[in-house]
């Protein structure tokens, strides 16, 4: 859907974007990370045409982008820009006239996602009436209301409390099934475990890493397992582990009180071997791959590139 090629962008003698290539397939929820200041809202705003890269290309879908293309881009900013003293109905209206729907259109597709979201008595509030978590909801139905085939969303959740950020969560898997591609930028982790299908991550104006999260994942596994095993001589059990794995202690929770293991198995044993080996040992009770999250990924990734 967007394939950025060797773009860089500088402020003055700050560089912003230094040579960031990225592939994000059509169809997917694309998890764009990095700490702050690492480039990411330089390359959204690109991609949106507020500015221009110094240096290299961008490509929606197979052409140079473009201003026409703008009419496909749906972004919801991180710092949200709604008319506090106009009503919501008001606003909306306004703001779908200008993504190209003529009014019939707009009142009928707000209607839509008004009854979606459980609104549809807002209509006449003040913008300045709402919630911050309220008036988020009526940012999300402007961004999506023309239907665009490219959605980026900068921090979505913010001001949302667990239930309605699930129906965010649900909102957004659901275009991506529509068939819409998803630009998803957050520094909640958790968030990029439950939507996204790819990742990047750029820290100090660089790509580190970027690829299909599961892939990835794959990659940083350490074929470690957390094992809860229930014996009468916990010490002894320990000692006799350790001499043939590298062994530490671990601390998942449990309704068990046994011997709680970090077992790192080499390279030419199976888990299968691991888990025949224990059982013969003793009753187990937990037996667990050890695989790594996206703040795992994320911090190990940004940390060893900063030591660098």
């Amino acid at each position: 859907m967007l394939e950025v090629n060797d773009v860089s962008k500088k402020y003055g003698s700050y560089t912003a974007l230094d040579n960031v290539s990225l592939q994000i397939p059509k169809g997917s929820i694309f998890g764009l990370l990095g700490p702050n200041g690492a480039g990411k809202t330089s390359l959204i705003r690109i991609i949106n045409q507020i500015t221009y890269p110094d240096r290299g290309t961008v490509l929606f879908d197979g052409k140079p982008l473009n201003p026409e293309h703008i009419a496909r881009i749906g972004y919801l900013p991180e710092e949200r820009g709604l008319y506090k003293s106009m009503k919501v109905g008001e606003q909306a209206l306004y703001l779908a006239r200008l993504k190209g729907l003529s009014s019939g259109e707009a009142r009928e597709r707000l209607r839509y996602w008004f009854d979606r979201l459980e609104i549809g008595d807002w209509w006449n509030k003040k913008i300045q009436e709402l919630s911050k978590g309220m008036a988020q909801k009526i940012q999300f139905v402007v961004t999506v209301l023309h239907r665009p085939s490219l959605l980026i969303f900068d921090e979505p959740f913010s001001g949302f409390d667990p239930i309605n950020a699930n129906l965010i969560k649900d909102e957004i898997l659901h275009l991506r099934d529509q068939g819409a591609t998803v630009i998803f930028s957050t520094h909640r982790m958790e968030s990029v475990e439950e939507l996204c299908d790819d990742i990047a991550l750029i820290n100090k104006s660089k790509k580190l890493l970027e690829g299909r999260l599961v892939d990835i994942k794959k990659q940083y596994r350490s074929n470690t397992f957390e094992v809860g095993l229930d014996v009468p001589d916990r010490t002894a059990i320990r000692a006799e582990i350790a001499q043939k794995f590298r062994v530490a202690d671990a601390s998942f929770k449990s309704l068990s009180d046994e011997v709680k293991l970090r077992i790192h198995l080499p390279d030419d044993h199976a888990p299968n071997d691991l888990l025949a080996y224990l059982v013969n040992l003793g009753v187990v009770t937990h037996f667990v791959e050890v695989i790594p999250s996206v703040n795992d990924i994320f911090i190990r990734t940004v940390k060893d590139s900063d030591d660098e």
